[in-house]
Protein backbone atom coordinates (compact mmCIF):
# COMPACT_ATOMS: atom_id res chain seq x y z
CA UNK A 1 0.00 0.00 0.00
CA UNK A 2 2.91 2.37 0.64
CA UNK A 3 3.95 2.18 -3.04
CA UNK A 4 0.33 2.59 -4.17
CA UNK A 5 -0.06 5.72 -2.06
CA UNK A 6 3.15 7.24 -3.42
CA UNK A 7 2.12 6.60 -7.03
CA UNK A 8 -1.41 7.85 -6.34
CA UNK A 9 -0.17 11.04 -4.69
CA UNK A 10 2.10 11.77 -7.64
CA UNK A 11 -0.75 11.05 -10.06
CA UNK A 12 -3.09 13.46 -8.27
CA UNK A 13 -0.44 16.18 -8.29
CA UNK A 14 0.14 16.35 -12.05
CA UNK A 15 -1.53 18.84 -14.39
CA UNK A 16 -4.37 17.22 -16.31
CA UNK A 17 -6.13 17.49 -19.67
CA UNK A 18 -9.54 15.83 -20.22
CA UNK A 19 -8.22 12.36 -21.03
CA UNK A 20 -5.79 12.51 -18.11
CA UNK A 21 -8.52 13.45 -15.64
CA UNK A 22 -10.61 10.60 -16.98
CA UNK A 23 -8.00 7.84 -16.98
CA UNK A 24 -6.78 8.84 -13.51
CA UNK A 25 -10.33 8.80 -12.14
CA UNK A 26 -10.98 5.47 -13.86
CA UNK A 27 -7.84 4.02 -12.29
CA UNK A 28 -9.02 5.00 -8.82
CA UNK A 29 -12.48 3.56 -9.51
CA UNK A 30 -10.95 0.26 -10.60
CA UNK A 31 -8.79 0.29 -7.47
CA UNK A 32 -11.96 0.72 -5.40
CA UNK A 33 -10.59 4.02 -4.10
CA UNK A 34 -13.38 6.50 -3.34
CA UNK A 35 -11.12 9.40 -4.34
CA UNK A 36 -12.45 8.87 -7.87
CA UNK A 37 -15.61 10.70 -6.74
CA UNK A 38 -13.62 13.86 -6.03
CA UNK A 39 -12.14 13.72 -9.52
CA UNK A 40 -15.60 13.14 -10.98
CA UNK A 41 -16.86 16.18 -9.07
CA UNK A 42 -14.32 18.50 -10.67
CA UNK A 43 -14.88 16.96 -14.12
CA UNK A 44 -18.51 18.06 -13.78
CA UNK A 45 -17.49 21.55 -12.69
CA UNK A 46 -15.55 21.85 -15.93
CA UNK A 47 -18.29 20.58 -18.24
CA UNK A 48 -18.74 22.66 -21.38
CA UNK A 49 -22.07 23.94 -22.66
CA UNK A 50 -22.08 21.25 -25.34
CA UNK A 51 -21.63 18.52 -22.72
CA UNK A 52 -17.93 17.55 -22.75
CA UNK A 53 -16.51 16.86 -19.29
CA UNK A 54 -13.26 18.02 -17.65
CA UNK A 55 -12.47 20.65 -20.28
CA UNK A 56 -9.95 23.25 -19.10
CA UNK A 57 -9.74 25.47 -22.19
CA UNK A 58 -12.38 27.55 -23.92
CA UNK A 59 -10.92 26.41 -27.25
CA UNK A 60 -10.50 22.70 -26.43
CA UNK A 61 -10.42 20.70 -29.71
CA UNK A 62 -10.81 17.30 -28.06
CA UNK A 63 -13.91 15.35 -29.02
CA UNK A 64 -13.44 11.82 -27.67
CA UNK A 65 -10.92 12.52 -24.87
CA UNK A 66 -13.53 13.97 -22.45
CA UNK A 67 -15.48 10.71 -22.69
CA UNK A 68 -12.79 9.07 -20.54
CA UNK A 69 -14.51 10.82 -17.61
CA UNK A 70 -17.86 9.22 -18.40
CA UNK A 71 -17.68 6.02 -16.39
CA UNK A 72 -16.28 7.69 -13.23
CA UNK A 73 -19.09 10.26 -13.44
CA UNK A 74 -21.74 7.56 -13.76
CA UNK A 75 -20.20 5.46 -10.97
CA UNK A 76 -20.15 8.55 -8.76
CA UNK A 77 -23.90 8.85 -9.36
CA UNK A 78 -24.42 5.19 -8.50
CA UNK A 79 -22.31 5.54 -5.36
CA UNK A 80 -23.75 8.81 -4.06
CA UNK A 81 -27.21 9.10 -5.61
CA UNK A 82 -26.39 12.73 -6.45
CA UNK A 83 -28.28 13.55 -9.65
CA UNK A 84 -25.67 16.17 -10.55
CA UNK A 85 -23.53 13.31 -11.84
CA UNK A 86 -26.39 11.63 -13.67
CA UNK A 87 -27.34 14.88 -15.40
CA UNK A 88 -23.73 15.51 -16.42
CA UNK A 89 -23.31 12.01 -17.87
CA UNK A 90 -26.54 12.23 -19.82
CA UNK A 91 -25.61 15.66 -21.17
CA UNK A 92 -22.31 14.29 -22.45
CA UNK A 93 -24.11 11.30 -23.95
CA UNK A 94 -26.33 13.69 -25.87
CA UNK A 95 -23.23 15.44 -27.20
CA UNK A 96 -21.83 12.20 -28.60
CA UNK A 97 -25.12 10.97 -29.99
CA UNK A 98 -26.24 14.23 -31.60
CA UNK A 99 -23.53 16.90 -31.76
CA UNK A 100 -20.02 15.46 -32.02
CA UNK A 101 -18.40 15.61 -35.48
CA UNK A 102 -18.46 12.34 -37.41
CA UNK A 103 -16.91 10.90 -40.53
CA UNK A 104 -19.01 10.04 -43.57
CA UNK A 105 -19.57 6.52 -42.16
CA UNK A 106 -20.70 7.94 -38.80
CA UNK A 107 -17.54 7.35 -36.77
CA UNK A 108 -16.95 10.01 -34.13
CA UNK A 109 -13.80 12.04 -34.78
CA UNK A 110 -11.04 12.37 -32.21
CA UNK A 111 -10.70 16.17 -32.52
CA UNK A 112 -12.45 19.10 -34.15
CA UNK A 113 -9.24 20.11 -35.97
CA UNK A 114 -6.21 18.58 -37.65
CA UNK A 115 -2.86 19.25 -36.00
CA UNK A 116 -0.99 18.40 -39.21
CA UNK A 117 -1.25 20.56 -42.32
CA UNK A 118 -2.72 18.85 -45.37
CA UNK A 119 -5.14 16.59 -43.52
CA UNK A 120 -8.82 16.93 -42.68
CA UNK A 121 -10.29 17.06 -39.14
CA UNK A 122 -12.11 13.75 -39.82
CA UNK A 123 -9.46 11.75 -38.02
CA UNK A 124 -9.68 8.46 -36.12
CA UNK A 125 -7.08 8.06 -33.36
CA UNK A 126 -6.37 4.73 -31.68
CA UNK A 127 -6.69 6.52 -28.30
CA UNK A 128 -10.45 6.79 -28.90
CA UNK A 129 -10.90 3.04 -28.43
CA UNK A 130 -10.32 3.63 -24.73
CA UNK A 131 -11.99 7.01 -24.37
CA UNK A 132 -15.40 6.62 -25.99
CA UNK A 133 -16.91 3.13 -26.50
CA UNK A 134 -16.81 2.15 -22.80
CA UNK A 135 -18.77 5.31 -21.96
CA UNK A 136 -21.49 4.29 -24.41
CA UNK A 137 -21.57 0.83 -22.86
CA UNK A 138 -21.83 2.16 -19.29
CA UNK A 139 -24.79 4.33 -20.31
CA UNK A 140 -26.51 1.33 -21.92
CA UNK A 141 -25.78 2.26 -25.55
CA UNK A 142 -24.18 -1.07 -26.45
CA UNK A 143 -25.03 -0.84 -30.15
CA UNK A 144 -23.27 2.52 -30.46
CA UNK A 145 -20.33 1.25 -28.40
CA UNK A 146 -19.87 -1.66 -30.79
CA UNK A 147 -20.46 0.44 -33.89
CA UNK A 148 -17.71 2.86 -32.92
CA UNK A 149 -15.33 0.11 -31.80
CA UNK A 150 -15.76 -1.92 -34.97
CA UNK A 151 -15.36 1.16 -37.13
CA UNK A 152 -12.21 2.29 -35.35
CA UNK A 153 -10.69 -1.19 -35.59
CA UNK A 154 -11.50 -1.39 -39.31
CA UNK A 155 -9.76 1.93 -39.94
CA UNK A 156 -6.65 1.28 -37.87
CA UNK A 157 -5.79 -2.44 -38.01
CA UNK A 158 -2.62 -3.44 -39.84
CA UNK A 159 -3.41 -6.69 -41.61
CA UNK A 160 0.24 -7.79 -41.52
CA UNK A 161 0.81 -7.63 -37.77
CA UNK A 162 -2.70 -7.42 -36.31
CA UNK A 163 -1.60 -4.27 -34.48
CA UNK A 164 -3.19 -0.84 -34.70
CA UNK A 165 -1.87 2.26 -36.41
CA UNK A 166 -2.04 5.57 -34.58
CA UNK A 167 -4.00 8.09 -36.70
CA UNK A 168 -6.15 7.65 -39.81
CA UNK A 169 -7.73 10.54 -41.75
CA UNK A 170 -11.09 9.41 -43.08
CA UNK A 171 -11.50 12.70 -44.92
CA UNK A 172 -8.51 12.10 -47.20
CA UNK A 173 -8.29 8.30 -46.83
CA UNK A 174 -4.68 8.57 -45.65
CA UNK A 175 -2.80 7.79 -42.48
CA UNK A 176 -1.65 10.86 -40.63
CA UNK A 177 0.64 8.68 -38.54
CA UNK A 178 1.09 5.14 -39.80
CA UNK A 179 3.10 4.08 -36.77
CA UNK A 180 2.37 1.07 -34.58
CA UNK A 181 2.56 3.15 -31.42
CA UNK A 182 2.88 0.94 -28.37
CA UNK A 183 0.93 3.20 -26.01
CA UNK A 184 -1.85 3.51 -28.58
CA UNK A 185 -2.18 -0.26 -28.71
CA UNK A 186 -2.18 -0.23 -24.92
CA UNK A 187 -5.07 2.24 -24.91
CA UNK A 188 -6.95 -0.10 -27.24
CA UNK A 189 -6.36 -3.12 -25.00
CA UNK A 190 -7.62 -1.25 -21.94
CA UNK A 191 -10.72 -0.13 -23.83
CA UNK A 192 -11.50 -3.63 -25.10
CA UNK A 193 -11.06 -5.04 -21.61
CA UNK A 194 -13.56 -2.58 -20.20
CA UNK A 195 -16.04 -3.36 -22.99
CA UNK A 196 -15.78 -7.08 -22.30
CA UNK A 197 -16.54 -6.54 -18.63
CA UNK A 198 -19.47 -4.31 -19.61
CA UNK A 199 -21.13 -7.09 -21.59
CA UNK A 200 -19.51 -6.97 -25.03
CA UNK A 201 -18.17 -10.53 -25.06
CA UNK A 202 -17.56 -10.34 -28.81
CA UNK A 203 -14.30 -8.49 -28.09
CA UNK A 204 -12.71 -11.34 -26.12
CA UNK A 205 -11.37 -12.83 -29.34
CA UNK A 206 -10.17 -9.49 -30.71
CA UNK A 207 -8.66 -8.44 -27.40
CA UNK A 208 -6.78 -11.73 -27.11
CA UNK A 209 -5.54 -11.48 -30.69
CA UNK A 210 -4.31 -7.91 -30.14
CA UNK A 211 -2.57 -8.99 -26.93
CA UNK A 212 -0.80 -11.82 -28.72
CA UNK A 213 0.27 -9.46 -31.50
CA UNK A 214 1.75 -7.10 -28.93
CA UNK A 215 3.53 -9.84 -27.03
CA UNK A 216 5.37 -10.74 -30.24
CA UNK A 217 7.24 -7.47 -29.66
CA UNK A 218 7.77 -7.65 -25.88
CA UNK A 219 11.39 -6.94 -25.00
CA UNK A 220 13.44 -9.04 -22.54
CA UNK A 221 12.89 -6.26 -20.01
CA UNK A 222 9.12 -6.78 -20.25
CA UNK A 223 8.64 -3.41 -21.91
CA UNK A 224 7.86 -2.51 -25.53
CA UNK A 225 9.65 -0.28 -28.00
CA UNK A 226 7.72 2.97 -28.35
CA UNK A 227 7.06 2.07 -31.98
CA UNK A 228 6.50 -1.65 -31.73
CA UNK A 229 8.22 -2.68 -34.96
CA UNK A 230 11.07 -0.17 -34.67
CA UNK A 231 13.66 -1.71 -32.32
CA UNK A 232 15.71 1.48 -32.28
CA UNK A 233 12.88 3.44 -30.63
CA UNK A 234 13.07 3.84 -26.86
CA UNK A 235 11.60 1.28 -24.47
CA UNK A 236 8.29 2.37 -22.97
CA UNK A 237 6.70 1.32 -19.70
CA UNK A 238 3.22 2.81 -20.14
CA UNK A 239 2.18 0.40 -22.89
CA UNK A 240 3.65 -2.48 -20.89
CA UNK A 241 1.64 -1.59 -17.79
CA UNK A 242 -1.51 -1.18 -19.86
CA UNK A 243 -0.89 -4.63 -21.31
CA UNK A 244 -0.29 -6.11 -17.86
CA UNK A 245 -3.48 -4.49 -16.56
CA UNK A 246 -5.41 -6.11 -19.44
CA UNK A 247 -3.89 -9.50 -18.62
CA UNK A 248 -4.55 -9.32 -14.89
CA UNK A 249 -8.07 -8.09 -15.51
CA UNK A 250 -8.91 -10.77 -18.05
CA UNK A 251 -7.38 -13.58 -16.03
CA UNK A 252 -9.16 -12.43 -12.91
CA UNK A 253 -12.50 -12.04 -14.65
CA UNK A 254 -12.17 -15.43 -16.31
CA UNK A 255 -12.20 -14.44 -19.98
CA UNK A 256 -8.43 -14.62 -20.61
CA UNK A 257 -6.17 -17.64 -20.22
CA UNK A 258 -3.79 -17.48 -17.26
CA UNK A 259 -0.82 -18.45 -19.43
CA UNK A 260 -0.24 -14.75 -20.12
CA UNK A 261 0.35 -13.97 -16.44
CA UNK A 262 4.08 -14.57 -16.82
CA UNK A 263 4.21 -11.68 -19.30
CA UNK A 264 2.34 -9.39 -16.92
CA UNK A 265 4.50 -10.40 -13.96
CA UNK A 266 7.62 -9.50 -15.94
CA UNK A 267 6.21 -6.01 -16.49
CA UNK A 268 5.14 -5.61 -12.87
CA UNK A 269 8.56 -6.53 -11.52
CA UNK A 270 10.34 -4.17 -13.91
CA UNK A 271 8.06 -1.18 -13.36
CA UNK A 272 8.33 -1.34 -9.58
CA UNK A 273 11.99 -0.43 -10.09
CA UNK A 274 11.00 2.65 -12.13
CA UNK A 275 9.21 4.49 -9.29
CA UNK A 276 11.28 7.31 -7.82
CA UNK A 277 11.27 8.59 -4.24
CA UNK A 278 8.35 10.92 -5.05
CA UNK A 279 6.16 8.23 -6.61
CA UNK A 280 6.79 9.41 -10.18
CA UNK A 281 7.14 6.57 -12.69
CA UNK A 282 10.11 6.89 -15.01
CA UNK A 283 10.97 5.12 -18.24
CA UNK A 284 7.67 5.82 -19.98
CA UNK A 285 6.46 7.65 -23.07
CA UNK A 286 6.48 11.24 -21.87
CA UNK A 287 3.99 14.05 -21.99
CA UNK A 288 3.22 16.52 -23.44
CA UNK A 289 4.31 15.38 -26.92
CA UNK A 290 4.59 11.60 -26.32
CA UNK A 291 7.53 11.18 -28.69
CA UNK A 292 10.36 10.73 -26.16
CA UNK A 293 10.97 9.17 -22.73
CA UNK A 294 9.59 11.06 -19.76
CA UNK A 295 6.68 10.91 -17.33
CA UNK A 296 2.90 11.08 -17.73
CA UNK A 297 -0.43 10.95 -15.94
CA UNK A 298 -1.47 7.88 -17.89
CA UNK A 299 1.66 6.03 -16.76
CA UNK A 300 0.70 6.69 -13.14
CA UNK A 301 -2.86 5.55 -13.86
CA UNK A 302 -1.70 2.44 -15.73
CA UNK A 303 0.43 1.41 -12.75
CA UNK A 304 -2.57 1.72 -10.42
CA UNK A 305 -4.74 -0.29 -12.83
CA UNK A 306 -2.06 -2.95 -13.17
CA UNK A 307 -1.58 -3.31 -9.44
CA UNK A 308 -5.26 -3.20 -8.52
CA UNK A 309 -6.19 -5.95 -11.00
CA UNK A 310 -3.15 -8.01 -9.93
CA UNK A 311 -4.24 -7.79 -6.30
CA UNK A 312 -7.76 -8.95 -7.23
CA UNK A 313 -6.45 -12.20 -8.74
Amino acid sequence: MAVYEKVKTAMLAVQRYPWEQGVCAQALFEAEDSAFIVMAHDAVLRQTCDGRLAVISAHEPSVTDPAANGEPIWRAYERTGDKMYKKAAEKMLDYYMNIAPRTSNKLICHNTVSFVEGYSPEQIWVDSLYMLPPFFAVLGELDEAQKQTDGYLDCLTDSRTGLLYHIYDAGTSQFVRDKLWATGNGWALLGLGRLIDLGCDKYIKKGTALLESMLEYQCESGLFCDILDEPNSFEDGTSAMMTAAFIYRGAGQGWLERKYLKNADLVQRRMRTQIDEHGIIRGVCGCPHFTSPGTSAEAQAAYIMMESWRMKL
